[in-house]
Parts: structure tokens; sequence; C-alpha cells
């Protein structure tokens, strides 16, 4: 009995092999963490994967929402031409999102690892992404794009939560980003005009159109055109505009060049009529070396400098008598336009489209000029002269033609005018003087906006540039009603140049919030 009381005694104080026992136990934990690595691994490669498919998707689609009528069905068609992988989530490996109507019973098999949600604003920390849902596309200007979620086994880390004191693999993969678009418009011309629908400036190059200025009655249609409203305007304070107010603040919006306004989002515009007391077509015609009415004095102002090619067939009435001198504007020079002018006798100005001279077409036309082409080179060159710019084969092209072939010199010789300005002592750097950025916005009933005047938040479909053919007219009433005829010359919206008449620029700027 006493030796087996020495023997337990003495395997109690023995300490030989202890060290196997913690080994053990840690050689477990160790393969446990090994084994959770790896599952936490792979379920962090599939969030990410998650993630960067809902941040692509959410993109496509703030892409289109522009604010038109159709810019939720552009936005969710543009979301299902984006797909991605996941690696170890469960379910299928690709990802894909498919508009689903709950009312057909064709897309009940369709599948849709995306849910898209439009909003009319970020949520603040009250709200939630339901309380600013919209589903009118005029106020979806942000999209939630909202990805399934997807199950990653455990299949390391399995074997170890079922031991005691060990939590269970969370093995969830979701993933949700919010992106929105912005309109970026800088130094626009504060000019709005209406398109006809399904309008691509794009596909209307070259092509002549004559705006006319709308009034605040009946609605507007294609072609005419009214004001962006000067007071929601944010005017560059280190421009020529700053400080300006009234008909002044027009004035030098729609004249002056240069830091006229700073960055904005022009997602949605308010409009003025086109026929607005103070505003007239002098405003304009600075760009033609034409100091006149409002502009009388400015001729001196580099802010306010004309284009380096005024042809127009219009010179000073009655050069010689110094009572149609705009002297007051400190030139003293003869061949200022005042407020009497007239046709120049051996000049022309570009023409319009031949068949605006025909009366076939009233407000848009066809971009053929060839008719008025033949008259422009005659008149202006010679009629035995054969065409000097052959391979220009819009006018904004010839226009440009010019001003390269003279170097700096004049433009045209032996002629009323030169083709430089006479009366401004110096002419602008910018050949793009004489280009327009006008925000198109598509007048028509399915705007769900009758325009007709003074209307707020008004989508613009494209920002378009249209180039100045001749001086602006007016009929002379009170208000005025003015016509600018003009050449599309293309779109200003996805990134327009930095050197136009006002040197304005507009951005379509998509960028991920949350």
């Amino acid at each position: 009995m006493a030796r087996i009381q020495d023997s337990i005694r003495r395997f109690a104080r023995d300490e030989d092999g202890t060290i196997l026992v913690f080994f053990g136990i840690s050689l477990v934990i160790l393969f446990g963490l090994v084994a959770l690595s790896f599952d936490l691994g792979r379920l962090g490669s599939t969030r990410s994967e998650l993630q960067s498919y809902a941040d692509s998707l959410a993109l496509a689609a703030a892409g289109e929402l522009d604010g038109n009528s159709d810019a939720i069905s552009r936005a969710n068609s543009a979301a299902a031409l984006v797909s991605d992988s996941q690696s170890f989530g469960a379910g299928g490996r690709t990802l894909s999102y498919a508009e689903i109507d709950p009312d057909s019973t064709d897309g009940a098999d369709v599948v849709s690892d995306v849910t898209l949600t439009y909003l009319s604003s970020l949520p603040t920390g009250t709200e939630t992404i339901a309380d600013v849902s919209t589903t009118d596309p005029a106020k979806a200007a942000f999209v939630h794009a909202a990805v399934a979620r997807h199950d990653v086994s455990a299949t390391f880390a399995a074997v170890f939560t079922s031991l005691g004191g060990f939590d269970a693999f969370d093995g969830r993969a979701e993933a949700a980003a919010i992106a929105g678009l912005e309109i970026q418009a800088c130094d626009v011309t504060p000019l709005m005009f209406c398109v006809p629908p399904g309008f691509k400036a794009s596909a209307n190059i070259g092509t002549m159109v004559r705006l006319r200025a709308g009034g605040s009655g009946a609605a507007w249609g294609p072609g005419d055109f009214g004001f962006l409203d000067p007071d929601k305007i944010k005017v560059d304070d280190e421009g020529p505009c700053a400080k300006l107010s009234g008909a002044q603040l027009d004035a030098c919006l729609l004249g002056a060049q240069q830091s006229i306004t700073q960055c904005f989002n022009q997602r949605g515009v308010d409009t003025e009529p086109g026929q607005k007391e103070g505003l007239n077509a002098s405003i304009f015609n600075v760009r033609f070396d034409m100091y006149q009415a409002i502009m009388n004095g400015l001729s001196g102002d580099e802010d306010y400098a004309p284009a380096p090619n005024v042809i127009k067939g219009i010179i000073k009435k009655d050069p010689g008598q110094s009572s149609n001198d705009n002297e007051n504007q400190g030139q003293g020079k003869a061949d200022c336009i005042g407020e009497a002018e007239q046709a120049s006798p051996d000049t022309v100005g570009l023409p319009r489209d031949d068949c605006f001279m025909d009366s076939s077409c009233d407000r848009f036309g066809d971009g053929d000029w060839s008719v008025g082409r033949e008259t422009y080179v005659a008149t202006n060159y010679g009629v035995d002269v054969d065409d000097p710019h052959p391979d220009a084969v819009t006018r904004y092209d010839y226009y440009l033609a010019e001003i390269e072939a003279a170097a700096g010199g004049d433009i045209l010789t032996g002629r009323a005018e030169t083709g430089l300005p006479t009366c401004a002592p110096a002419a602008s750097s910018n050949a793009d003087r004489r280009v327009l950025i006008v925000a198109g916005i598509d007048c028509s009933a399915e705007t769900g906006t009758e325009i007709k005047g003074k209307t707020s938040d008004v989508p613009v479909k494209e920002f378009v540039k249209v180039f100045l053919t001749e001086p602006v007219g007016e009929d002379g009433s009170t208000p005025p009603v003015m016509d600018i005829w003009g050449e599309i010359i293309g779109s200003a919206s996805n990134g327009g140049s930095e050197e136009t008449g006002t040197g304005g620029i507009v951005r379509d700027v998509v960028q991920l919030y949350r």
C-alpha cells in the first residue's frame, strides 16, 4: 500500500513531458488561426469584388442622370452593361444587373445581383435610402446600388466553430455604393434654345439655325430662345462682371469674354423670356466690332474685344461724316459703326443655308450653303477668283481658314471692310470669340414642363456650340424680338474647349459619394 502511495506522489511531482501538453493545445490554436486566415481571406476577397462591382455599376448608372425624361431608363440600361465576377461566394460566379418588371410573368426567373434605388438627394444621418428615393427622372440626381448578399462558407474554420468557446464564422459579403452626376458649367453663355426631340449636336454639325426670341405667352417650340436667370449664376469675383447687376450684368454675361462665371452645377436651369427689357442685339454684336446702344463706350475695353475676323457685309453709314462716329468711345475713329449703318457695297457676310434663301426652311436648315458660298467668294474675293479655301466644309471652317491665311494681316483687300476690327484697338486673341455655348432644352411635352418664359429647374439636354455667322438683328419692338443666325459646330457637353468665346467649358462629372 505504501509503495502505491509513493508512486502516486512521485508521479504528481514529476514534470517530465509537461511541455507536450502545452504544445498540443498551442498546435490546435495555431491550426485554427491558419484555417481562419484562409476563410477570412476568401471573405475579404469576395467583399472587395462585390464593392468594386457596386462602384462600377453605380458610376455607370449615375452618368445618365441628366434630369431628362428618359434618364432612369437610360441609367438602367447602362447598369445592365456592367458585369463582374465573384470568386468564393455562394451562387453564380457572374455578377450582373437585370431590371425586373414586377408586373411581368416573363421576368419571374430573372435574377439580379443588384438593386438600384434612385435618390433626389444624399441621405443625411437621420434619413434612410427610402426617405430620399424617387422615381421621377427629373429629380433623380443620385443612384444607390446595393449588391445582394453572398455567403462565403467556412471551409476550414468550420471544424473549429463546433468546439466549445468558438463563435460561429460570419461569412456574409455584401456591398453598396452611391454615385451622382453633376454638370459643371463654367463661363457658358447664359442662353438657351429649344431643340427638336431627339436632337444631337454631333449629328447637326454645319446646320444653320435661326433662333428667335421667345416671349412669355405661348409655349415655346424648336428654335425659340431665351436666357438663363442671371440671378442664379455665380459670377466670377475677379472677372469683368463682378459687382454688376440688372441690364449691365446681362450685357456683361452675354458680351464679355473670359472669367465670366464660376463653375457651378447646371443640371437644372431657370429660364427667362428671350424678349426681355434691357436686352438687345448690341450686346451680342461687340463680337463683330459693333459698339452700339448699351455697349457704346466699350470698344477700348479688352474684355469686350471683337473676334479676329469680323467680315459681316455692314459698314458705317456715310463714313466721312463725324456725326455717325461713336466719338464718346474715346477712339475717335471714323470706322466705328454708330447707330447708323448700311450694307457694304462690295462685301457680304457668311451666307445662310440655301433653303433659308428660298424659304423652304424656317428655323433649322440642312447645312447646304453651296449657292451662298459662290456668292460669298465672288463678292469678297472676285468673280474670276477660285475659292481660296476649298477644303473648308462648314462656315466655321471657312472663318478659321480666313484667319489663318491672313496671318494677322488684312483678310480682304481692296474692299470696304478688311475683315479686321477697325473700331476696337485690338481683336481678341481667341478665334472662338464668335462661338456661343448655349443650353439646348427639349421644350416638347415629353419633358413634363411647359417652357414658355420663366421656368425653374429645367433639365439641359445638351450644351451646344453655336457659331455666329452674322450680327444679331432685332425688329425694334419693345421688348425687341431678336433673331440669332448661327451654325451648329458641335457639343460642349462632356468636356468642351476651354478656348471658347466666353472661355466656357462644360463637363459631366460623375463621382462616388459613399
